[in-house]
């Protein structure tokens, strides 16, 4: 297969070459699901069985690529379970064409210094780019996941639908945890996913760009917007957030909505932050989970987003004057964050229009959306009480809200009809 010039050039300049790909094929895919594992060896039965329920013609065109993962440092227990892992891999009889990455026999693990989720999802990626078929007339896709996940039935075929009738070059699939339990674990994934959807909805109200999720095992895009980026990082956590922040700059974000992906609700130790790190803490009961953003602070990012890319104000410096009269606070969070040094060095340097709107979508970006939302917690509206929040989100959304309860924290069936509820709006 010849591997167009981009590519390579990727290829040479950023990929390693430590690591292959074992059980591999002769044929080229038009999908791979690229997934990283570490110590999973419970879980991915799982995820494969869920695989081999997707149509039979688009598993033909499609590969999963298994990145057995550890550090060189990695517990004894940690490695003992990938090389669990990679006898289950090798003797497994399935339906998939399934091929998997060693990155955790003495040689070929992870230094110690970038291991994480970040690297391994790399290595997983770039090799894939070796192994699409790219004479196909359809669209290549490049898919993430995770090894603690399932998939719906029609996983396969809604992506590859989606990403070729809407021409995507990024997107993220449809989540949704199980929540039919009555467990520790389920209250906290539910408390979890609610603050995961609060938030993405509060974009949207907005109208900010980044109103995404940005969950790993949900990531999709097509192996040329994969090195127009330059391809995944190394990140230990937050990996998900970067790339997809990185991709949102250049191409929008699809949703695919019709398919979705079920990520675990354990507690994990595998990224110091995310949603095992916060199931974990919700069982230490640390703290109050049970709050979030104030609603005032997506007025506030909506009025400054409303001005800042309105492309009829031509005088880019009344921009500062704006921020004041919006709010004081948002003043300040804009001085600290150089806004007046980013107009004079980039604004008023430029007369194309297209550019100067390029120019503040790259600046105004998903992590200093995020920075603003907690500055404004930090400094004026605190968290409140997640229910109160959600309520005062969907009036000012005009979304009407048939939920009632008397409580601060109401019972759990109350709590999963929140979530539906806030799942619907995303759907």
């Amino acid at each position: 297969m010849l591997i167009p010039e981009k590519i390579t050039a990727y290829l040479d300049k950023r990929s390693s070459n430590i690591w292959s790909i074992e059980m591999d094929h002769q044929k080229f895919f038009q999908k791979i699901i690229v997934v990283p594992s570490i110590a999973e060896s419970d879980n991915l039965p799982a995820l494969i069985k869920s695989l081999e329920k997707n149509d039979k013609l688009q598993l033909h065109s499609t590969l999963l690529l298994i990145v057995v993962n550890n550090a060189v440092s990695s517990s004894n227990e940690v490695k003992e379970d990938n090389k669990k892992t990679l006898k289950f891999l090798r003797k497994l009889k399935t339906k998939l064409n399934l091929s998997f990455i060693d990155a955790c026999s003495p040689g070929k693990e992870m230094d110690d210094k970038n291991a994480g989720v970040g690297l391994a999802r790399k290595i997983g990626m770039d090799l894939a780019l070796t192994k699409f078929d790219y004479l196909s007339l359809n669209k290549n896709i490049m898919i993430c996941t995770d090894a603690d996940c399932t998939v719906d039935s029609n996983f396969l075929i809604e992506i590859a639908d989606d990403f070729n009738r809407n021409n995507y070059e990024a997107a993220a699939v449809n989540f949704a945890h199980n929540i039919s339990g009555n467990d520790s674990e389920t209250k906290a994934i539910i408390c979890y996913e609610i603050f995961l959807r609060y938030y993405v909805i509060g974009l949207s109200f907005a109208k900010s760009e980044y109103s995404f999720h940005t969950i790993g095992s949900t990531m999709i895009c097509t192996p040329e917007a994969y090195v127009k980026v330059e391809g995944m990082n190394k990140y230990k956590a937050a990996e998900d957030f970067y790339f997809l922040e990185k991709l949102a700059k250049i191409y929008p974000i699809g949703e695919i909505k019709t398919t979705f992906v079920h990520p675990s609700k354990r507690a994990s130790w595998r990224v110091p932050f995310g949603t095992g790190r916060s199931i974990e803490r919700y069982l230490s009961n640390k703290r109050n989970e049970y709050q979030l953003y104030d609603p005032k602070s997506f007025v506030i990012l909506k009025n400054w987003l409303d001005i800042y890319f309105d492309q009829s104000l031509l005088d880019q410096q009344s921009l500062i004057k704006i921020s004041r009269n919006i709010h004081p606070a948002l003043h300040l969070f804009l001085n600290e964050q150089g806004f007046e040094k980013f107009i004079h060095r980039v604004l008023l340097n430029n007369k194309n229009a297209s550019e100067i709107d390029k120019q503040k979508h790259y600046w105004f970006d998903a992590f200093r959306t995020l920075k603003l939302i907690h500055y404004l917690r930090d400094i004026i509206y605190p968290n409140i009480n997640m229910f109160d929040a959600i309520d005062e989100l969907l009036k000012l959304m005009n979304i009407e809200n048939k939920i009632s309860r008397k409580t601060d924290i109401p019972d759990l069936k109350t709590q999963k009809e929140y979530l539906l509820m806030l799942r619907k709006i995303q759907s």
